[in-house]
C-alpha cells in the first residue's frame, strides 16, 4: 500500500529515477553488471523510456547529449522544458499527459517523430525549429480552429498527421480541408488518404489555396530579402565597417538635433548642410570601401596560415607512417609471433628483442613530433606578425579618414557660424525678406545680443 502511495505522488526526474531507468533498460547480465561498475555514463543513452512514473516536472536531462528516443507518456507532465541539450533526438513521445502549450522544443532540429496526444493542447505553433519533423500526433487535445492546419504548410518533411478527437476533427469540411491545405500529407488519422480525395480537396479550396501560395511566396521572397541583409550586414561588422555604405553615420548624428532643423530655415543653410552631408558620405564610402578590402586581406592571410598549419601537419604524419611502414617490414615475422604468442612472457621476450628498434622509432617519431611543433610555432608566430600589421594599417587609415570627417564637419561649423551671424544682423536690423518661424526670430534677437556682448555664437 505504501508503494502505491509513492507512486501516486508527482516526482521530479531526478538523478536517481534516470540510472535507475538507464539500468533496468540497458544490457543485462554480465554486460549489465559492468557497465554498472563502470559507472552509468549519461551521455552515451540513445534511448530513453520514462513512462507511468508520475512525474510532474522535466528536469535533469541535460546530461543526455546524445540521446535519440524519448519516451515521456503516461505522467501528470504539465511544461515543456529541459530538452535544450537534447539536440541529436529524433523520437519524443509526451503523450497522455497534461500539457496546455507547445514550447520548449527550439533546439530540437532533427526531430522528425513527436507525440502529444491526449494532452490539453488549443493552439498549433512553437514549432518552427523541427525542420525535419515528418510524423505529428495532436489526438484528443481541444484544438478547434482550422487556421492551425495552415501553419503546418511549413513543414516540407511532414507526412503523417493525427488530430482525431479536436473540436476541429467534427468539422464537415475536415478531411477535406486538411488534404487541400496539406497535399503532401500521406496518412491522416491513421488512415491512408486516397487519391479520390485529394483530387475533391484540390477541385474545392484550389481558389484558396492559390492565394495562399501567392502569399506565401511573397513572404518568401522577403524573408530571402531580408537574410541576405543580414548575411551582408554580418559580412560588413566582420569588416568593422557597418552602415558606411550610405548616410547612416550623418543622419544618426542630426536625427535628435531639433535646434540644428530649426537652422535649416536660415537662407543658404540648406544648400550647405546638404554639400556637408554629400562630402560626409563619400568620406564614410571610402572607409566602407577599405575595409572590405582589408577584410578580404585579412582572409586570404587566415586562409594561408589555416593552409600552411594543415600541410605541416599532413606531411609530418606522412613521415611518421613512413617510419612505423618501415618497422613493420623489418619485423614483420617478429610482430605476426606476438600476436599468435599466449603466454606472456614469451611475448615480453619476443618484445625485448625488438626493444632497440622499437626506442629508435619511438626517437624517430618524437624528433618529428618535436620539428612539428617547433614548425607551427613558426608560422603562428608570422601569422600573428602579419595579422598585427594589417590591423595596425588598417586603424591608422581610418584614423586619417576620420580626421576627414572632423575638418569637414569643423569647417561646416564655421560656415553655419557665419551665415548665422550674417542672419541675426538681418533680423535686427529688419533687412530679412525670408519668413522665419516666430520662435527663431525671438531666438535670433537674443543670440545678437549675446554675440555683441561677448563676441562668440
Amino acid at each position: 500500500m505504501n508503494w502505491l502511495c509513492d507512486l501516486m505522488e508527482p516526482r521530479v526526474m531526478d538523478d536517481d529515477m534516470l540510472k535507475l531507468a538507464v539500468g533496468e533498460q540497458g544490457p543485462q547480465e554480465e554486460a549489465g553488471q559492468l557497465a554498472k561498475q563502470e559507472g552509468i555514463v549519461f551521455k552515451d543513452v540513445l534511448s530513453l523510456q520514462l513512462d507511468f512514473r508520475n512525474i510532474l516536472r522535466m528536469d535533469n536531462l541535460w546530461q543526455f547529449e546524445n540521446l535519440r528516443k524519448l519516451q515521456l507518456d503516461n505522467n501528470i507532465i504539465e511544461k515543456i522544458e529541459g530538452l535544450e541539450n537534447l539536440t541529436h533526438l529524433v523520437w519524443l513521445d509526451l503523450s497522455f499527459n497534461n500539457i496546455e502549450t507547445i514550447e520548449g522544443l527550439d533546439t530540437l532540429v532533427n526531430l522528425e517523430d513527436l507525440s502529444l496526444f491526449n494532452n490539453r493542447i488549443s493552439k498549433i505553433d512553437s514549432l518552427d525549429a523541427l525542420v525535419k519533423l515528418q510524423v505529428l500526433s495532436l489526438g484528443n487535445n481541444q484544438i478547434d480552429n482550422m487556421m492551425n492546419i495552415i501553419y503546418l504548410r511549413r513543414f516540407k518533411c511532414l507526412r503523417t498527421l493525427s488530430l482525431s478527437g479536436n473540436p476541429i476533427s467534427e468539422a464537415e469540411d475536415y478531411k477535406v480541408f486538411i488534404c487541400a491545405y496539406l497535399p503532401d500529407l500521406v496518412y491522416l488519422d491513421f488512415r491512408r488518404i486516397d487519391d479520390h480525395t485529394k483530387e475533391l480537396a484540390e477541385a474545392k479550396h484550389q481558389y484558396s489555396i492559390d492565394e495562399l501560395k501567392h502569399q506565401e511566396n511573397l513572404m518568401q521572397v522577403q524573408l530571402e530579402d531580408e537574410q541576405a541583409r543580414q548575411e551582408e550586414l554580418e559580412k560588413h561588422k566582420t569588416a568593422f565597417v557597418e552602415h558606411l555604405n550610405g548616410s547612416f553615420l550623418f543622419d544618426s548624428m542630426y536625427a535628435e538635433d531639433s535646434e540644428g532643423n530649426k537652422l535649416s530655415y536660415l537662407p543658404g543653410v540648406s544648400e550647405l548642410l546638404e554639400a556637408y552631408k554629400d562630402k560626409f558620405v563619400i568620406i564614410c564610402v571610402n572607409i566602407f570601401e577599405y575595409g572590405l578590402k582589408q577584410q578580404e586581406k585579412r582572409k586570404t592571410e587566415l586562409d594561408t596560415f589555416s593552409e600552411c598549419v594543415h600541410e605541416a601537419i599532413q606531411e609530418n604524419q606522412e613521415q611518421g607512417k613512413h617510419k612505423i611502414a618501415q618497422f613493420e617490414e623489418k619485423h614483420l615475422s617478429s610482430l605476426s609471433a606476438i600476436r599468435e604468442e599466449l603466454e606472456l612472457p614469451n611475448i615480453e621476450k619476443k618484445i625485448l628483442e625488438c626493444s632497440a628498434d622499437i626506442s629508435e622509432l619511438f626517437n624517430e617519431l618524437m624528433m618529428l613530433e618535436m620539428q612539428l611543433v617547433e614548425q607551427l610555432e613558426e608560422t603562428i608566430n608570422m601569422f600573428e606578425r602579419n595579422i598585427v600589421d594589417m590591423v595596425g594599417l588598417f586603424i591608422k587609415n581610418v584614423r586619417s579618414l576620420m580626421a576627414q570627417c572632423r575638418d569637414l564637419e569643423n569647417h561646416h561649423h564655421e560656415k553655419l557660424l557665419e551665415i548665422s551671424i550674417s542672419t541675426l544682423e538681418k533680423i535686427v536690423k529688419g533687412d530679412l525678406d525670408e519668413d522665419l518661424p516666430d520662435d527663431l526670430r525671438a531666438v535670433g534677437f537674443q543670440k545678437f545680443n549675446y554675440v555683441e556682448a561677448s563676441g562668440t555664437f
